[in-house]
């Protein structure tokens, strides 16, 4: 989910929709042991998208919580409620379109949830910073704001499939044509910091799996459905010819078949809280 003047990289094509499905897929359960809900949270889901992991923290925060996903895009929101009702849980989760940096809360919900939460976001927007401080006001005093992103230098394959540095860089050079910044993971913490929140944690989320292992074939198609989503984007600003981006691909597809073939990825995660008092550092509030 990406705000107005902001483009997301991959689109919101059916392919790209079934490859977010799968990571959620992957990671939910690891980011939602990090949150430690203990029930009857309110929470705010900030870039919902299809809503996977939103549903998640309503089961957790159970029948006394409350969680609100805000997202822009129409086909993700359509997704959400989709994949809510094929599961009987159409009012587990309150559906709004907003935008990250004008989110659609009312008055009275303003400074009033345990937690905001927003994950592969913040490497979309190019000034991730007023997002997080949209955020902390939208928590009560104390209240927490979690943010998890990718720094993508941390990614690491082994052995090494043919062209796949080449790529994975002319990759991450692509967000910088968009104003974007591609390793803002390592900044969570500098960001909360800056909009007035207390930091109070940081960890990583492991993403990754090797050979032998029955999940590692997902590991791989996610990569490669992520490159894939970003071909044009990647040719069309002269980052790399398509006939090598294609040649690296197909060889990121047969390299998940070789026998000693491992992925190291991480995510970061961070943590910061609203303080007691009022906030007055962020740059843009609304009274």
């Amino acid at each position: 989910m990406t705000p107005e003047g902001s483009r997301y990289l991959h689109g919101t094509s059916p392919i790209e929709q079934r490859r977010l499905s799968r990571l959620n897929d992957l990671i939910n359960r690891a980011s939602l042991g990090e949150l430690g809900l203990v029930g009857g949270e309110r929470i705010l889901e900030v870039g919902s998208g299809l809503g996977q992991f939103a549903r998640s923290m309503a089961r957790a925060a159970g029948p006394s919580g409350r969680v609100l996903g805000i997202e822009r895009s129409r086909e993700q929101l359509a997704g959400a409620r989709r994949a809510a009702r094929a599961e009987d849980q159409a009012g587990l989760v309150e559906w709004r379109r907003g935008d990250v940096l004008d989110l659609p809360l009312r008055r009275g919900e303003w400074g009033t949830f345990d937690l905001a939460h927003a994950r592969f976001l913040l490497e979309h927007v190019p000034e991730p910073g007023r997002v997080v401080e949209g955020m902390l006001r939208a928590v009560r005093p104390g209240g927490r704001v979690v943010l998890e992103d990718d720094d993508h230098d941390a990614l690491r394959t082994w052995p090494e499939p043919p062209g796949f540095t080449a790529l994975w860089n002319a990759y991450i050079r692509s967000f910088d044509r968009l104003g974007n910044d591609p390793a803002v993971g390592r900044r969570l913490i500098a960001l909360l910091h800056e909009a007035g929140a207390l930091p109070r944690r940081n960890t990583w989320i492991f993403f990754g799996s090797c050979s032998g292992s029955a999940d590692f074939p997902a590991y791989v198609e996610n990569a490669a459905g992520i490159l894939r989503g970003a071909r044009r984007a990647v040719v069309e600003a002269g980052l790399l010819p398509a006939e090598t981006f294609d040649a690296a691909i197909r060889s990121l597809d047969a390299w998940k078949r070789h026998p000693a073939a491992a992925l190291w990825y991480a995510i970061s995660w961070a943590e910061g809280r609203r303080p007691a008092r009022r906030v007055t550092g962020a740059r843009h509030s609304r009274s």
